[in-house]
């Protein structure tokens, strides 16, 4: 973040919204509080000009501060997708003014109504052949969604930025805006005065002098990429740089980060330096950075949240989890994006999902389990569909429970279902598709991917957790039945509460049956709402544990049925209050069983930062009081995971600590 008090400020936002006490994501999180603080307009152009096939942008435009103003030429290549194209349209708010419009080198007539420029093509097109047009205009632009174009400041320094997604790219330059129909490449050439640097995608082409107080910065995009994601940054930064090697020093990357100067400094620098690392494990992890030829980067600007970019993230806040989201959006959102907002999980589910990733690579299985947890406590507030039915809403295509924490929580999942090792086939199959890479996606077409790598039927995981709604509740009661030599028979009923779509869940479940002769796990598959299961094992049985592994977001009561009594066993951990706290939080839960129990304190890297308890526990509801300076423990502010431990329960939920 720019300072610790805009930190501090944002983290009490969160607390007051619907995200509130559980989302860290501030590319979410931000992302709703702008677009709700600029009331945007439902009504939208979507899905651009059908007729067309844009291969090449140019941008060149000049930005003039002190008027507010952007303008230029806009250069739009272009096939046509039908016979006998007569005309075309793109995208740009009416608030714009069009000067002049070249089709193919004649200046043609154009209406500009509707927020679309409606052109004539005088020439006879046929199917698959290529189109200029050339658009001259300025205007003041407006912002709409997130901010999309920004004349902001910094420590008394001008500051000019832009986030286009999801509908904001018209609103500052002709444009087809969606993000189904990528160009093969473009140039961004940006001209401001020369106390400025401006800054865009791909790599950096020249920097000319025009001799008259101002310089023009080219920018090139050699690979294909979406009209939202195309960006400028602006302002006097300060240059931080880092190198990426990879492939024994086969490949190797400039990673430039461009900050403002007043934050650059030791802490600044040291967030940054985990870009590498991070470039390092999704590189292995799903093939090579996808724009190794040009450049990875962050741009400071003034929002409180990030933005992927392509090849240059923006940045508002710089820890580590906003670092790898942003940084896995380039694989999933940038190489591959989503070619519907409906389908939007593709993008950030994916990222979201990826800050675990990176979590476990660097701090282990336990930190990851504990981030999951974490977020499966937002995903069970998430209302609807996955896939989202109502894309003339911001917020609803932006909604944190839901496409972000859910869309994680999916992959963790089906991970489960899969096993690690094909689980990883299939995201890295997905990520180099030859049909989907530097392309577009949709639900489906991840889908067809998983099962192929796969070979299994996955129809029933998507259809209930991308197009069906909350998740299953179960009731499981297992009783015991002694054979001969010590060996017993468990079974095991499993229910569910009906819902209505699905009826109920179908999903693999691994149990755990612990014995005087030790532990079995085995997995059943669970495909009805009421259904019964059979194992048998030597030793006596002692407890039965749902789902070890918590591969499955639930909820769960356990019943036994032992010398005809029955034990519920719902347990809870609640959220902490107050929420942020300082200096003091109370952290209760309850065990309607006795059982062991841990309740422990990490960071936001999964380090165990406190111990609170750690004993075995009678059932009853339990409060504990956490206070940092009592329990000497040195902690910063920022978020933290809570999480407790039981022989039969594990749950993790966020608080936030404000020294």
């Amino acid at each position: 973040m720019k300072s610790l008090n805009i930190f501090l400020f944002f983290l009490l936002i969160l607390t007051q919204s619907s995200l509130a006490q559980d989302k860290n994501k501030l590319c979410n999180a931000a992302k709703i509080f702008e677009s709700n603080q600029l009331n945007k307009t439902t009504k939208i152009n979507y899905p651009g000009d059908s007729n067309i096939d844009v291969t090449y942008y140019k941008l060149d435009v000049n930005l003039n501060y002190g008027k507010k103003l952007i303008g230029g030429e806009i250069t739009i290549k272009a096939k046509s997708l039908v016979d006998n194209l007569s005309s075309v349209s793109y995208d740009l708010k009416n608030n714009m003014q069009v000067m002049n419009v070249i089709v193919n080198s004649k200046k043609v007539q154009f209406t500009h109504s509707n927020d679309l420029i409606a052109i004539p093509i005088t020439d006879t097109l046929i199917s698959g052949q290529e189109f200029s047009t050339v658009i001259e205009y300025s205007g003041n632009p407006t912002s709409s969604g997130f901010g999309s174009f920004a004349f902001s400041s910094h420590g008394g320094s001008q500051a000019i930025w832009t986030l286009s997604e999801p509908y904001g790219a018209s609103d500052w330059w002709p444009c087809k805006d969606t993000p189904a129909d990528k160009a093969d490449s473009a140039d961004i050439w940006v001209t401001c005065v020369t106390n400025l640097i401006p800054v865009s995608n791909g790599s950096l082409e020249g920097i000319v002098d025009n001799g008259n107080g101002t310089h023009t910065y080219k920018w090139k995009s050699s690979y294909p990429i979406a009209q939202y994601l195309i960006s400028l940054a602006i302002t006097n930064y300060s240059i931080y740089e880092n190198k990426f090697v990879y492939n024994n020093g086969m490949d190797t990357m400039s990673v430039v980060h461009y900050n403002y100067p007043e934050n650059l400094n030791s802490t600044r620098k040291k967030a940054l330096d985990e870009t590498v690392p991070m470039l390092e494990v999704f590189s292995e992890k799903f093939g090579l950075y996808p724009f190794i030829k040009e450049k990875y980067g962050h741009a400071e600007f003034g929002w409180s949240g990030g933005m992927e970019h392509q090849t240059i993230s923006s940045m508002g806040a710089f820890h580590t989890g906003i670092i790898a989201h942003e940084l896995g959006h380039q694989w999933f959102g940038d190489k591959i994006t989503c070619k519907d907002w409906r389908h939007i999980w593709l993008n950030e589910g994916f990222a979201t999902y990826l800050e675990s990733v990176y979590t476990e690579a660097v701090n282990g299985r336990q930190a990851y389990i504990n981030y999951i947890l974490a977020e499966m406590s937002s995903a069970k507030r998430a209302n609807g569909t996955i896939y989202v039915q109502n894309i003339n809403s911001v917020s609803e295509i932006f909604d944190g429970n839901r496409s972000y924490a859910k869309g994680s929580v999916v992959l963790h999942m089906l991970r489960g279902v899969l096993g690690d090792e094909i689980f990883w086939d299939v995201m890295y199959q997905y990520a180099n598709d030859e049909k989907l890479a530097y392309n577009v996606a949709t639900t489906e077409d991840f889908k067809a991917v998983a099962e192929r790598v796969s070979g299994k039927d996955l129809e029933y995981f998507f259809k209930e957790w991308i197009y069906g709604e909350k998740y299953p509740v179960y009731s499981v009661n297992w009783s015991k039945h002694s054979l001969d030599n010590n060996n017993y028979k468990v079974e095991i009923n499993i229910g569910q509460n009906g819902g209505k779509n699905p009826l109920f869940f179908t999903m693999p479940v691994e149990i755990k049956i612990s014995t005087s002769s030790g532990d079995t796990t085995i997995t059943v598959f669970n495909d009805q709402k009421d259904q019964t299961f059979e194992a048998f094992v030597k030793g006596e049985p002692t407890n039965l544990i749902f789902d070890p592994n918590n591969w499955i977001m639930k909820d769960i009561s356990i019943t036994t049925d032992m010398e005809d009594h029955t034990v519920p066993a719902v347990f809870s951990l609640d959220q902490n209050y107050p929420n942020p706290f300082n200096p003091t939080t109370r952290i209760s839960y309850t065990l309607p069983v006795q059982s062991n129990v841990s309740v422990n304190i990490y960071d936001a890297l999964g380090k165990l930062v406190a111990t609170l308890v750690d004993d075995f526990q009678e059932a009853g509801y339990y409060q504990l009081n956490f206070n940092p300076n009592e329990t000497q423990t040195n902690l910063v502010s920022g978020i933290y995971f809570y999480t407790i431990k039981t022989d039969y329960f594990n749950e993790t939920k966020k608080m936030i600590y404000l020294k």
